[in-house]
């Protein structure tokens, strides 16, 4: 009995306590009725793109409604030397899931100011583009009625498949990217030796991962607590990751 209470009490730290509060505070956060009002503009958060330059970028933004309250919209951005402009990538939940500069490079979503999880530039992002693109098309989630919100493959699934054939990126997405662990239907057990990651995941529902890279994770209905090796960090449901 006194495990079940430490279990418990557990639980409602680590998961129910900061899902509650983030969901209150964004509850009450003013935010745009529906995607017609919302904010879909260019931020300008990233440089200008320029010529003989080379740059990738995995970008977020906390999504619409609701639901933005646990869970991020993750993208990919990038642009080779001998290119003018950027290329987005990104998987949505309407029409064509696998979208190509749809918007924007660092537009809003759903009003909500993107952000940076990773760069490279120069000979790092050239390298990794190649093995981007040869991902992005191998990716196979892409088609009209591949899109499952929840538990996935959803826009996050691709992102976090595209970081783990591209493990040159280092990054593994926030743990707000609700689907990120989707790995699969059923009972689906990985092991990525180019990054150390262990992952088991049950149908995307819940699913645990140990590794240099992800540290140590618990996935409990799309909603991920855990730890970060180096550079150390705490991974907070709905909230995200703090540290350095």
């Amino acid at each position: 009995m006194r495990l079940t209470k430490r279990v418990f009490l557990a639980f409602l730290v680590i998961y129910f306590v900061p899902v509650t509060a983030n969901a209150l505070w964004w509850a009450v956060k003013d935010r745009p009725a529906n995607y017609k009002t919302a904010n879909w503009e260019a931020t300008g958060i990233l440089p200008a793109p320029r010529n003989g330059e080379a740059a990738l970028y995995v970008m977020a933004a906390r999504t619409g409604g609701m639901k933005g309250a646990i869970s991020v919209h993750s993208w990919l951005v990038f642009k080779k030397p001998d290119e003018a402009d950027y290329q987005r990538y990104e998987v949505v939940g309407w029409g064509t899931a696998l979208r190509h500069n749809a918007l924007a490079p660092d537009a809003y979503w759903y009003s909500n100011q993107p952000y940076i999880v990773r760069e490279l530039h120069d000979e790092a992002a050239v390298n990794a583009i190649a093995k981007v693109e040869q991902a992005i098309a191998a990716y196979p989630h892409g088609k009209a009625g591949d899109y499952t919100i929840f538990p996935g493959p959803n826009s996050n699934t691709f992102v976090a498949a595209i970081l783990r054939a591209v493990p040159e990126i280092g990054v593994v997405l926030p743990p707000t990217a609700v689907g990120r662990d989707y790995i699969g239907r059923g009972f689906v057990a990985d092991y990525n030796k180019d990054t150390g990651d262990f992952r088991l995941s049950i149908n995307g529902f819940g699913g645990l991962a140990i590794g240099r890279q992800s540290g140590i994770e618990l996935n409990l209905s799309g909603l991920v607590a855990g730890i970060d090796f180096w550079p150390p960090g705490l991974k907070i449901p709905a909230i995200g990751r703090i540290g350095f």
